[in-house]
């Protein structure tokens, strides 16, 4: 049997609409996900998830636990993930 670990996903900025639903924002989630997972497993599963090819899965910071994390770093059970898009303005 595959183990599975619990995930919290903070979604920030344009994620927020992208990842919620019928116009309601989504600002976070949880979700349970197999134990083997790494940032870019997670990333390719939410990506498909709401089968969008919006370019902002291309230039995100991510944070595990309240530290930036590169995409081989692996997850754990309990594990906090915010997803962070590119800012602009001026």
């Amino acid at each position: 049997m595959l183990k599975r670990m619990k995930l919290r996903i903070l979604y920030f900025g344009l994620l927020k609409d992208l990842m919620g639903s019928e116009g309601v924002p989504l600002e976070s989630e949880s979700l349970d996900l197999p134990s083997s997972f790494k940032v870019a497993d997670l990333l390719q599963h939410l990506r498909t998830r709401r089968n969008t090819d919006s370019a902002v899965w291309d230039s995100l910071a991510v944070a595990v636990n309240h530290h930036y994390a590169e995409a081989s770093l692996g997850l754990h059970d309990g594990d906090e993930v915010a997803l962070l898009p590119p800012v602009s303005g001026g």
